[in-house]
């Protein structure tokens, strides 16, 4: 199959989004199929090898210049070739330019107007590149934020178009309330030209029927998998390592950081845990530095800085080491997360997890064996977790042994490339009989 996926790059950020789309590309090429992995906004990163194309469509640069600056919505895409570039994206993206939702509402609908937004352009470079490739069976999309492209690829490409459901409604609800709804409302308008949609979890399924009123039967899920290899458990824990808490994700309130350092308060204070760590990595925006700056006043405070150590963005092999150093990890999102990557990461690792009971974390530890929860947002009672996995290592390790087990079973990047496959098969055979 001829399959043409869009990736949504984020600048100098691993992304959890971009990661997954990496890794489905990288997996339906290994089974055989000719897959274009094309990134729009800025060049993706990965931890892994990078399968997609060097060329960046709608350039972060071209897309803010155009909503800004209403002559180059007019002039020739010649023009554009210098910010366009790979290289002069990296550069502006590494500047730490902020994605903040309140600050980007009315971009945010200009895009969702798709051809009659203010990046029409932009649109119109996309199409007529893809017009000039081998035509492709199917087109799919990495979220409903870019639900208008599904009509000129539907209509261009005389193909069927599948867009992912990967997290879109944290960033919507960040939005000014105006264009909050004018954005879900285009979203809507959009969706008859898309044959599927594709949730990350049966949680994040039956959310966006209902946020975004869709036909539940027209969202299916396909639960995000990972390439285990390399995460491996490591051969044996140091007896001198103190009781480790790990805490993998982007350094942000919607994360969690500042609970999980609450409960570490709690349980090195309160329940009277003697000697441990709290080690954190993630990325770290420039707006959340005053906010990692907030947690680490909180733990000094009571004395307890000193075990609080975040190494900010690693890479892969860096990400091993550091998860083979925990002895469990918790990222107690307050946001209901639709996919939960770094459980995958820690648990392939052996690395049991406690999270918080809500979006897709009870799917995923019910299915591994590998963690326990709490409820979403009660520090007490992620406290008394932890305390309870630090006081039973053998515990901690079979829940780690299964969990390792398990993802490998359950959550490869193969199952993930087979089930995508079974999908955009639906949607041919629908857009044939059409």
């Amino acid at each position: 199959m001829r399959i043409l996926l869009l990736t949504a790059g984020a600048g100098g950020m691993y992304c959890g989004s971009c990661l997954r789309d990496n890794a489905l590309a990288a997996e339906l090429l290994a089974l055989g199929h000719d897959v274009v992995l094309l990134p729009v906004y800025t060049p993706t990163r990965t931890d892994e090898e990078n399968v997609s194309e060097p060329h960046v469509f709608f350039s972060g640069i071209s897309v803010y210049l155009e909503q800004h600056v209403p002559l180059l919505r007019r002039t020739p895409a010649i023009l554009d070739f210098i910010w366009d570039t790979p290289a002069v994206i990296r550069l502006a993206a590494g500047r730490g330019v902020s994605v903040e939702p309140e600050l980007l509402g009315d971009l945010t609908v200009s895009m969702l107007r798709g051809e009659h937004g203010h990046q029409a352009k932009e649109f119109r470079k996309l199409i007529g590149y893809l017009k000039q490739q081998p035509p492709f069976e199917v087109a799919m999309l990495p979220n409903s934020l870019l639900a208008s492209f599904a009509p000129p690829l539907r209509r261009e490409l005389g193909c069927p178009v599948v867009c992912t459901l990967s997290g879109e409604d944290l960033f919507l609800d960040g939005l000014p309330t105006p264009y909050k709804m004018e954005a879900k409302a285009l979203i809507a308008r959009h969706a008859p030209a898309v044959a599927r949609f594709v949730a990350t979890s049966d949680y994040y399924a039956g959310f966006m029927a209902g946020y975004l009123e869709l036909p539940r039967k027209q969202i299916a899920t396909v639960p995000i998998g990972i390439r285990a290899d390399g995460f491996q458990p490591a051969a044996s824990r140091d007896p001198q390592r103190p009781f480790t808490v790990g805490y993998l994700a982007r350094i942000a309130p919607e994360k969690g950081l500042h609970l999980l350092a609450s409960a570490y308060i709690r349980l090195r204070r309160e329940l009277g845990l003697a000697g441990a760590r709290l080690e954190a990595a993630g990325y770290l925006a420039p707006e959340h530095r005053t906010y990692l700056a907030g947690v680490t006043r909180a733990l000094a405070a009571v004395g307890l800085d000193g075990e609080f150590r975040c190494h900010e963005t690693i890479d892969r092999a860096r990400k091993v080491a550091f998860l083979q150093g925990l002895d469990v990890l918790s990222v107690p999102s307050p946001y209901a997360e639709p996919k939960g990557l770094y459980l995958l990461e820690a648990l392939a690792t052996g690395v049991p997890v406690v999270e918080p009971r809500h979006g897709a974390f009870p799917e995923l530890v019910e299915k591994t064996g590998g963690g326990v929860l709490f409820a979403a947002g009660d520090v007490r009672e992620l406290a008394e977790r932890l305390l309870e996995l630090a006081r039973d290592p053998a515990r901690r390790a079979e829940l780690g042994r299964r969990g390792s087990e398990a993802v490998r079973r359950h959550y490869s990047a193969r199952q993930m490339a087979e089930r995508t496959l079974e999908i955009c098969a639906e949607a041919r055979r629908g857009f044939a009989a059409a």
